[in-house]
């Protein structure tokens, strides 16, 4: 028989696939491959790659280490909607997903799912109903971190359907935070409703324990998750009228929260860093990729606008953060490329075939950093 440590290292370094499969061999090797220790240890070890996706048939995945290993799942057809499925966020493993956006089309009523595509496992969430406030879902986020806890929460952001004030746009501007939590199986409302005249809500960010969102007209919102408190953030300084402003990239790396604008034909522009405090955005790295259109003239490209006559093909994918190295994720037509922040080097991450070239219409709200998770909560729930 293998001893205990020496039986767990080989099984760290197996794909989950494979565990799955192994499971089955002995009471041993079950109670192993399920305990928290495995699994924290198995989440040090793996190494996260990138997805791009457009629809349930279009989902591509690349490493951040640059080797050709399979991709960790090609589809999600495993949930059966009828419409189809897109993803909407990605956290620690496990994936927030929705009907797809065609589904008023089709009649249909949209469904949103968490799943764990290397398990083929899902939950279908229930729909939350309170007086007040809208049934449709104006964004979501999941938060999960098998490392902290064994579930995951939703945090959902809803139209007030007959808010406190007569006047009509305050109406349509009036929201409320509905969560969900997979410990509880049950939706409550969280803080009070408040106001919001113009945000996105699709894309929110989690960091500093709060998720946050982006305003095109100034002051951003985030929500403190636990403390369940609204607050506001900066906007990056710019001489650029907001109607000129290009968001590129907003995401979270290393403990840190990134903001990229890129404004027309420009090869040089700024990582931004959030302040702890929120006091300020202050440029973290500057970015030329001047020497990478020389690489690829490909990427220069006609536009058919007489005040910017060129610009650049290119998708910003991911900054990549930590106490090695400091990374730039970019995807130009035909590679994936890795920029070094540091010293503005760059080198190929792999090639991108001719359908994944699509991915350059998505922009960096379809790139999702994901790695793969043992995560099997979902068997308590609803699985079909």
């Amino acid at each position: 028989m293998f001893h205990q440590d020496l039986l767990s290292d080989i099984l760290l370094r197996l794909p989950i696939k494979s565990l799955l499969r192994f499971k089955c061999v002995s009471k041993q090797w079950l109670s192993l491959i399920s305990s928290p220790q495995f699994h924290r240890r198995r989440r040090l070890l793996a190494s996260s790659g990138i997805l791009l996706c457009q629809t349930t048939d279009l989902i591509y995945h690349t490493s951040l280490v640059g080797t050709n290993s399979d991709p960790p799942f090609t589809s999600l057809s495993f949930i059966g909607d009828p419409a189809g499925v897109n993803i909407l966020q990605s956290s620690n493993g496990l994936l927030l997903c929705c009907s797809s956006f065609h589904t008023a089309r089709m009649g249909l009523g949209r469904s949103y799912y968490i799943c764990n595509p290397s398990t083929q496992q899902f939950s279908i969430l229930p729909k939350a109903d309170f007086e007040n406030v809208s049934k449709t879902i104006s964004g979501a986020y999941l938060v999960f971190d098998s490392s902290k806890s064994p579930h995951y929460r939703v945090v959902s952001v809803r139209r007030c359907s007959s808010p406190s004030s007569s006047s009509s746009s305050s109406s349509s501007n009036s929201y409320h935070i509905v969560t969900y939590s997979s410990e509880t199986r049950a939706w409550r409302l969280s803080g009070s409703p408040f106001t919001a005249p113009v945000m996105v809500f699709d894309d929110g960010v989690l960091w500093n324990g709060s998720i946050h969102w982006l305003s095109p007209t100034g002051a951003s919102l985030f929500f403190h998750i636990d403390e369940e408190r609204l607050g506001t953030m900066p906007a990056p300084q710019s001489a650029e009228k907001w109607s000129n402003r290009r968001l590129r990239y907003f995401a979270e790396s290393g403990g840190h929260l990134h903001l990229i604008e890129v404004y027309g034909s420009a090869t040089r522009f700024h990582v931004y860093e959030m302040e702890r405090d929120y006091s300020s955005w202050l440029p973290k790295y500057q970015v030329d990729i001047s020497a990478i259109v020389d690489a690829f003239p490909v990427m220069v490209r006609s536009f058919p606008d007489t005040s910017d006559p060129i610009f650049y093909a290119f998708s910003l994918l991911l900054v990549k953060e930590d106490e090695e190295d400091s990374l730039l994720v970019l995807q130009v037509p035909g590679e994936f490329l890795l920029y070094n922040l540091r010293n503005g080097t760059f080198k190929k991450l792999g090639p991108v075939s001719s359908e994944e070239n699509i991915a350059l219409q998505i922009g960096c709200f379809h790139a999702y950093q994901y790695t793969e998770t043992l995560a099997e909560f979902l068997i308590a729930l609803c699985v079909q």
